[in-house]
């Protein structure tokens, strides 16, 4: 450890409060050479949490210390903020309901830890009173699917990713907000919050290699369970505009694939259901992106589930 840099430590030591000032102590040490030492020191630091954050980010930023310590301070971080989402969708499958937006908005903190929470669901607020306004009771099924797209596709210009299909910010919603591009799921997502806050009797299909769409037909406002006695009126594809098919279109789907038909391919999804296959994808987005350390973290952040 150099003296000048510690000296250097204590002048910004001194303007914080008590609290601030021990953790500072801590963090001035997470250079020294004794890996014991060090470890202990990053232990004590972790249990603060998110709160230590500030500080590490500002001693981080100084340069006062060598590239050990930059390192040292870049994992702790990340760790950190790892433990954060664990505790986050830990605390989201306890909940009830499990809000779908509060679920892709925890999962999005593991790659943007300071998403704009309230901007998301400032932008969801507006996009909701946008189609409401457009909707009213005397419209079918079909014709209020054409509202939703019309908002989605022609007003906010939202569009399936077809240029960079496998990229990692496809399964992050904030970034599908912010690029209006998403894969087939995350634009999945886009109708299903909304069907949610409009009470639309949208849900989710978890097909093999695709994720679609069902209209119900008899609709029951509780969380589906993935059982099989709800009727569909049709199918549709946020991937492709909102585009409309039937259950044959599905089947022929399944065998161009070469899938066999099975009945568990037309029950509803839970919203658990919607976090586990975004977090596959993510998982094979990293895969392709050759980001292992990646990957084996979001495996752990799927266990959660």
């Amino acid at each position: 450890m150099q003296v000048a840099n510690v000296s250097s430590s204590r002048n910004y030591i001194c303007a914080v409060a008590p609290k601030e000032r021990e953790l500072q102590a801590l963090i001035s040490l997470l250079d020294d050479p004794d890996e014991k030492v060090f470890h202990q020191i990053s232990s004590q630091i972790e249990q603060l949490g998110n709160d230590a954050i500030p500080a590490l980010e500002h001693a981080w930023e100084s340069h006062e210390y060598g590239v050990l310590f930059e390192n040292r301070v870049k994992e702790l971080i990340h760790h950190i903020q790892n433990s954060s989402v664990i505790t986050g969708l830990s605390n989201w499958t306890k909940s009830e309901p499990r809000d779908l937006l509060t679920g892709l908005l925890t999962l999005s903190k593991y790659q943007y830890p300071n998403v704009p929470d309230k901007e998301i669901i400032d932008f969801f607020n507006q996009l909701e009173k946008d189609v409401w306004l457009e909707m009213n009771d005397g419209l079918t099924a079909l014709e209020k699917l054409k509202v939703i797209n019309h908002i989605l596709f022609d007003v906010y210009g939202f569009r399936g990713n077809r240029d960079n299909y496998n990229h990692p910010d496809n399964s992050f919603i904030n970034k599908v907000v912010e690029t209006k591009t998403g894969n087939p799921i995350s634009m999945s997502c886009i109708y299903l919050i909304l069907a949610e806050r409009l009470k639309l009797p949208i849900r989710g299909i978890n097909l093999p290699r695709h994720f679609i769409l069902a209209w119900e037909d008899d609709f029951d406002t509780t969380e589906a369970t993935g059982q099989d006695n709800f009727e569909v009126l049709f199918y549709f594809n946020p991937f492709s505009e909102g585009a409309v098919f039937g259950k044959q279109d599905v089947e022929s789907f399944l065998q161009e694939i070469k899938v066999k038909p099975d009945p568990s391919f037309f029950k509803a999804c839970t919203n658990t259901d919607i976090l586990k296959r975004t977090l596959n994808n993510l998982i094979y987005s990293y895969q392709q992106n050759d980001q292992r350390d990646k990957m084996e973290e979001v495996k752990r952040l799927k266990k959660v589930l």
